[in-house]
């Protein structure tokens, strides 16, 4: 009997000796579309992994995953790690927040605290050994040094564990009905990191690099040992946000009101002297200029906003969505006003009543200081009919730190002011009269609001599909 269980000792000698070196467990916090995980992602998904092979993280993403937002209330009623993310918790009541703090002091807190079980919301903690990780609340995801286990229904506890920390894969792979595939990339908050090998089972996955494993392949899939673990920041992503701005701002550029006060500003100017052509350039640059920093102020406390409200962690992708619902119905009221054209539409045109007082106001104008004195209150009349897509574009924005948003917003209202600039320059060279654009805005506004529906439509649509 004692030669039987020394035989047996030894045969689990591998295996515990493998699992031995995973001893450090911490649970993570992040969301993607969060500028601040977007720094800390790359440090605690990659960089710390790889430093240390002992660790274990345990990801919780809370944006695009709002079953997981209650979680983070959990754990901060039992170890008052506060519910800013990113975040890592420690089950010896240590946490740290914020991307700044991760960055600096994570390894610190990883070399001085030893072996850690895995903090769990009820306060207690385990070793990932023991876990049953199909257990956890919540959709984690468990990552070590070179694989990350997603768990899902349905998957035995014993395998989950063995794809974490056993050393020899293929031998787990190959004892269960996983099939290898195409899906690769894990996404973070501002990228991805890119696996060198992919498989399934039922509803869970493992992503890892290494050894080929002895496994039918996908179709035009080859096998390559070479290691491809790393953290990959597409500027897809960022293109996709200069796309969303771009045709928003179009959207706000061929806006009738918008249009409509320059107009009549000019007229302003060449009412009281008709003679004076460089008055006329210098009014109108110096009216457009005025919009366009006031636009920019607006734009920024339109962004603070959003982020305020982003404070509450679980509404990051409901805000999308709402975004993207605002700009479906901006959208239709916009198409509205191409077949069934009223003035002063809701959202999209000047309100009749504000119209006697903008026109009063304007005509005092008789110097460029007054058009840039002019511009800049006038643009609270303009706000009604052209906060729309602005709005948007603000939310879209609020991702990012808000000192980053603002070459953002600086590219918006160059696109915003186009128009502007254009019809100041074609009335200044003689080339139109302004009474000529006035009169093509008026033959053509059903089209310019047909031209502003059908994008914002699209986009909004787009935005509510996941597509950008």
């Amino acid at each position: 009997m004692a030669i039987a269980l020394f035989a047996l000792a030894l045969a689990a000698l591998p295996i515990a000796s493998a699992q031995a070196d995973k001893n450090i467990s911490a649970v993570y916090f992040t969301g993607i579309g969060c500028p601040h995980c977007a720094k800390a992602d790359p440090v605690v998904l990659n960089d710390l992994l790889i430093e240390y092979p002992n660790l274990i993280i345990v990801e919780y993403e809370i944006y695009q995953d709002q079953s997981n937002a209650p979680l983070i209330f959990s754990y901060n009623e039992i170890y008052e790690s506060g519910i800013g993310i990113p975040l890592l918790i420690f089950a010896n009541g240590q946490s740290i927040v914020g991307d700044i703090p991760i960055m600096n002091d994570a390894r610190n807190v990883l070399d001085a605290i030893g072996s850690i079980g895995c903090p769990l919301p009820d306060g207690t903690s385990a070793d990932i050994r023991f876990l049953d990780m199909s257990k956890m609340p919540g959709n984690p995801k468990f990552w070590t040094n070179d694989r990350v286990v997603i768990p899902g229904p349905g998957t035995d506890a014993g395998i989950l564990r063995d794809l974490l920390l056993e050393e020899n894969l293929t031998k787990v792979l190959a004892s269960g009905n996983f099939r290898l595939d195409h899906d690769d990339m894990v996404p973070l908050s501002g990228g991805q990191i890119k696996f060198q090998h992919a498989a399934t089972i039922g509803q869970s996955s493992i992503k890892w690099n290494g050894e080929c494993p002895d496994l039918p392949l996908p179709d035009d899939e080859t096998c390559d040992n070479e290691s491809a673990f790393g953290y990959d920041s597409p500027r897809s992503l960022e293109d996709l946000t200069v796309i969303k701005i771009l045709f928003l701002a179009a959207v706000d550029a061929v806006n009738p009101c918008a249009l409509a006060v320059l107009t009549l500003m000019l007229i302003a100017i060449l009412t009281y002297d008709p003679k004076a052509r460089r008055k006329i350039l210098l009014a109108g640059m110096a009216f457009t200029l005025s919009v366009f920093i006031m636009y920019i102020v607006y734009g920024l406390v339109i962004i603070r906003f959003f982020q305020l409200i982003q404070a509450i962690t679980s509404i990051r992708l409901v805000l999308y969505r709402i975004l993207g619902a605002v700009a479906m119905i901006l959208g239709i009221l916009n198409l509205k006003d191409f077949f069934r054209y009223k003035p002063g539409g809701m959202m999209t045109e000047m309100p009749m009543r504000m119209r006697p007082k903008l026109k009063k106001l304007i005509s005092g104008i008789t110097s460029p200081r007054g058009a840039f004195l002019v511009g800049a209150f006038v643009t609270v009349f303009l706000l009604p009919c052209t906060i729309g897509p602005y709005v948007i574009a603000g939310g879209i924005l609020s991702a990012l730190e808000i000192l980053q948003t603002i070459p953002w917003l600086v590219l918006y209202n160059l696109v915003f002011v186009v128009p502007m600039v254009a019809i100041t320059l074609l009335v200044y060279f003689g080339t139109k009269e302004v009474e000529d654009v006035s009169g093509w805005k008026d033959r053509n506004i059903r089209y310019l609001h047909l031209v502003s529906g059908s994008i914002i439509l699209l986009l909004g649509l787009s935005m509510l599909l996941g597509l950008l």
